[in-house]
């Protein structure tokens, strides 16, 4: 992918489905538990969706994104270099390609992209893209329009159709003609997340309060079902191209451990996709 090609032409999302494992992420694919995801994840060579396997840079949120907004994207696990998509402009890289688009006068690819023309927009979710808080600024402050409300938090069940009906009104407001980049954190992952299985309850006295692996998973079921909504409503403009993938994963009693900012392999391990999105594809 050239993404000297694709700047400029495309649309651009970048959904991160915050916490997500990569474990949990293939067993829902391989089982068939994943049809909006499984419709437009790149194929392998038997012609099956599959996530890439990737590492993060960072082990929790604010840190992975940091780096994610800097070009360092989530890292193939094979041997490298590999070329990023985006890259500052300094020498010795040695990630950085001819397919490499390259912002020069900027500290991120979200600032380069406003440079070329771009509107961007940030739709949080967790508390780091939260501007009640000063730390809550530091991230969202990169885009031109930012949203963070109660209803797109960890805290709602229904946080992610409260998203996508922000990202419904970011792309009423725009000009037909101009390019967007739409970033959207996606909370329902993350802790709490226990109410994604039916009958289940809050438990303050477990370490994850009642948070499971399949509550969890229960999670990413959740999102697969509305997330064919933001995939058509960013192709209804223009070609689109997206990136899907993780910022970190979480711990569920492994090893004793719980949550993450932990140095584990199923915190470091994460799910990662890049695709197009034709221009008025239905996906669902």
């Amino acid at each position: 992918m050239n993404m000297n090609d694709i700047v400029g032409s495309h649309d651009l999302l970048f959904v991160t489905l915050d916490t997500l494992r990569y474990d949990v992420a293939v067993e829902l694919l391989d089982a068939g538990r994943l049809p909006n995801l499984a419709r437009v994840l790149p194929k392998d060579a038997a012609g099956r969706p599959r996530w890439e396997e990737r590492h993060t840079p960072g082990s929790f949120t604010f840190a992975a994104h940091s780096a994610f907004f800097a070009g360092f994207l989530p890292t193939p696990i094979t041997p490298g270099p590999h070329p990023r998509l985006f890259a500052a402009s300094f020498g010795g890289s040695a990630s950085t390609a001819t397919d490499t688009w390259v912002f020069e006068d900027e500290s991120s690819w979200v600032e380069g992209l406003a440079a070329v023309g771009y509107h961007t927009a940030c739709i949080g979710g967790v508390g780091f893209f939260n501007p009640a808080n000063r730390l809550g600024t530091v991230l969202t402050s990169l885009f031109a329009e930012s949203h963070w409300s109660v209803e797109t938090g960890v805290a709602d069940a229904a946080s992610f159709e409260a998203q996508i009906e922000v990202a419904r009104k970011v792309v009423a407001g725009l000009d037909d003609e101009r390019r967007l980049l739409l970033f959207v954190n996606v909370a329902a992952l993350h802790q709490p997340n226990w109410f994604y299985i039916e009958g289940a309850e809050r438990d303050d006295s477990l370490p994850a309060k009642g948070d499971t692996r399949e509550s969890h998973a229960a999670a990413l079921e959740y999102v697969d079902r509305h997330i064919g909504e933001l995939f058509e409503l960013m192709s209804g403009r223009r070609d689109c191209f997206a990136i899907v993938c993780s910022d970190h994963g979480t711990l569920y009693g492994e090893d004793g451990l719980t949550g993450h900012r932990i140095a584990h392999p199923t915190v470091w391990t994460v799910p990662y996709a890049e695709f197009a999105l034709p221009a008025k594809e239905t996906i669902i």
